[in-house]
This record gives C-alpha cells, sequence and structure tokens, in this order.
C-alpha cells in the first residue's frame, strides 16, 4: 500500500515539476528531485525510466552529483519569474494585497534558486 501511494505522490510531484518549467512560481528542481525518490522508494521501473527519460534524467543526475544549477539556468528562471511575476501583478491583479503576495512569492523563489551553488 505504502508503494502505491509512493507511486501515486511520485507522479503528483512529477506533474507539479513539469508545470514548474512552463510556471515560474512552481519550483521544477524540488519537485523532480522528490519524484525521483518517491519513484526510488517504490518502483525501480519509474525511478530508471525518470533517470533515463531524455529531458529530466540528465538534469536530475547533474544535480544529484554537483547539488548546482548551471548559470544560465538561474538567470533563465529568474528573469522568467520576475517578468511574468511582474505582468501578473501590474497588468491583472487589482488587489494590493495580492500584488504584495505576488511579489513576496517572487523574493522567496529568487531567494530559493540563488541559494543553490552555481555550476559553471
Amino acid at each position: 500500500m505504502i508503494k502505491i501511494l509512493f507511486i501515486i505522490f511520485g507522479c503528483i510531484s512529477l506533474a507539479l515539476g513539469v508545470l514548474g518549467i512552463f510556471l515560474p512560481i512552481l519550483p521544477t528542481t524540488p519537485f523532480l528531485l522528490l519524484s525521483s525518490f518517491l519513484f526510488l522508494k517504490s518502483s525501480d521501473r519509474l525511478y530508471n525510466w525518470l533517470l533515463n527519460h531524455k529531458y529530466f534524467g540528465k538534469y536530475i543526475r547533474d544535480f544529484q552529483i554537483h547539488k548546482a544549477i548551471p548559470l544560465s539556468v538561474k538567470i533563465t528562471s529568474v528573469s522568467l519569474l520576475w517578468i511574468t511575476i511582474s505582468i501578473s501583478a501590474i497588468f491583472f491583479v487589482e488587489m494590493w494585497w495580492l500584488r504584495i503576495l505576488l511579489f513576496a512569492i517572487a523574493i522567496g523563489v529568487t531567494v530559493h534558486i540563488l541559494s543553490f551553488k552555481t555550476r559553471r
């Protein structure tokens, strides 16, 4: 039963990680790493599939080995985050408290991204 729950949560985490690629408010790396952990504990087949995936595999393996994010990924992530949050807050949100919340989230995600070592 636990293995089934781990597989379900691993799939949900993977889906959130994929969404994080397109939605800067969701962090991609933690969700992909959580998926790999959950699959490691529940399904060798899914774990191996994820680590050998065309796009996610190299990303996960590199992060597990180096514990760092490439500079280009940091720049792209932070830039897209701030562009998206700023456009949303300025043009689409009318409530002042929600604007503050969006910018607070952007600050938190920026700090999180920049807290990792930079891989050159």
